[in-house]
């Protein structure tokens, strides 16, 4: 194996998987200094989450970045002038069982460019999960991406070696994507994501009545949409998600600011990256709709079809719903506690458990670990020190804001006000 050659397909394939955050990710800071493989500073380590919150390191990587498609918003287009390379089948699986030996990682994430064809790259992906499974007896965790315009028989495949499947659909919109990549059809992202949702089914129902039914992609399936591209609101791309949540019984939907790397009209200018405020606000909203019980048509309609920058979209909601506050927490149903802006669900617990001793004051609720500087405006106890009436929303808003700072403040940029 020519070690150097190995290294420069790791730099040029780990760098152009950076753009897809379907798994989160952050770099390792372990160095080889011995001039051996397994350099795993930059080097395509990722972390991501098991269901049950322990953090494992992937290997996340492109099969290739050649690509013959030319969409106008990814690095890999076909018409971009950047170093080109592709590993080996063989090449992958032993830089993955390499890795995991040194105890650089847990895991693949393993993605690529459309080379010949959607059937011909998804056979090529397959083929590295298959003979680590059956070849290395590697037992570790697995993410394929599923690659638009493959049949079903390659999907129903993929499940049977990989933990997850995912299929990024790239731009929320139909016609996004008809804008940015119009070589691309709407329908390819849709056929695997539904062949997947059907086999999941099907394997749990034929698991009820034969014990030893194979296991199929038993960590589900997620996506991915590019924010920022194209003049999309928050509302469309929540819409999109919860679309996609609720027809293809998603595990997760993830939101990638785009990050302008190439000149084109259709496209932001250089220079005028989506903030991750922005992201920020679209996963917290995600949460909202999958945690605490909101409709999305609540947080986003056509009299709001952006997020606020400066708040919360929660605190966002309450403002605007003021007619059902203040809540009283020693009544109060769980429902409209986890709406009490300042308050998650560990404490909307909390608060459920401790009322069933005694009635609640503020002294009780800051031993729980409530934001008081948030929930005070919206909540009564059983004490009357702290309690603010009759106060506008404009005023409370400000009075929250000067109490505190956002960590994404420094990062507002030109592209933020384009959605006000």
């Amino acid at each position: 194996m020519n070690f150097e050659r190995i290294r420069e397909k790791l730099n040029i394939l780990a760098d152009a998987a950076k753009y897809d955050v379907s798994c989160s990710s952050s770099g390792s800071k372990r160095k080889n200094t011995t001039k051996g493989l397994g350099d795993s500073s930059g080097m395509g380590i990722c972390h991501s989450y098991t269901e049950d919150g322990r953090c494992i390191s992937l290997l996340k990587i492109l099969l290739t970045n050649h690509c013959i498609f030319d969409c106008a918003y990814c690095v890999s287009r076909k018409s971009n002038d950047i170093k080109r390379a592709g590993f080996k089948i063989q090449e992958v699986v032993d830089l993955t069982i390499n890795f995991y030996r040194r105890n650089y990682i847990e895991g693949l994430f393993l993605s690529s460019g459309i080379f010949s064809s959607p059937d011909y790259t998804m056979e090529r992906l397959i083929a590295v999960a298959k003979k680590l499974r059956l070849e290395e007896n590697f037992n570790g965790y697995i993410h394929l991406k599923s690659i638009p315009g493959c049949s079903d028989e390659l999907m129903r495949e993929a499940g049977l070696y990989a933990d997850r499947l995912s299929i990024n659909i790239e731009i929320p919109t139909v016609s996004g994507l008809k804008l940015l990549a119009p070589e691309k059809d709407h329908k390819d992202f849709i056929k695997p994501i539904e062949k997947v949702k059907n086999e999941i089914i099907q394997y749990q129902a034929d698991k009820k009545l034969i014990k030893n039914t194979p296991v199929y992609a038993p960590a589900g399936q997620s996506t991915q949409m590019i924010v920022g591209a194209t003049g999309e609101s928050d509302k469309d791309i929540m819409y999109s998600a919860v679309h996609y949540y609720s027809t293809y019984k998603m595990k997760r939907v993830y939101y990638s600011g785009y990050v302008p790397v190439l000149h084109d009209e259709r496209l932001p200018a250089l220079g005028t990256e989506v903030p991750m405020l922005r992201e920020n606000r679209l996963y917290q909203t995600d949460w909202l709709l999958r945690f605490y019980g909101f409709d999305v048509r609540e947080l986003l309609n056509n009299q709001h079809p952006n997020l606020d920058i400066d708040i919360d979209p929660k605190l966002s909601w309450a403002l605007r719903n003021m007619n059902l506050f203040p809540v009283d927490v020693n009544k109060a149903d769980k429902r409209m506690l986890a709406r009490i802006p300042g308050l998650g669900m560990l404490s909307v617990n909390k608060i459920l458990n401790a009322r069933k001793y005694r009635r609640l004051n503020w002294e009780n609720l800051k031993a729980i670990g409530i934001a008081m500087n948030r929930a005070k405006y919206f909540i009564v106890c059983d004490s009357k020190d702290w309690e603010h009436k009759d106060l506008e929303p404009a005023h409370i808003k400000s009075m929250i804001l000067q109490s505190s700072q956002s960590k994404y403040q420094k990062m507002y940029n030109k592209q933020l006000r384009l959605f006000n």
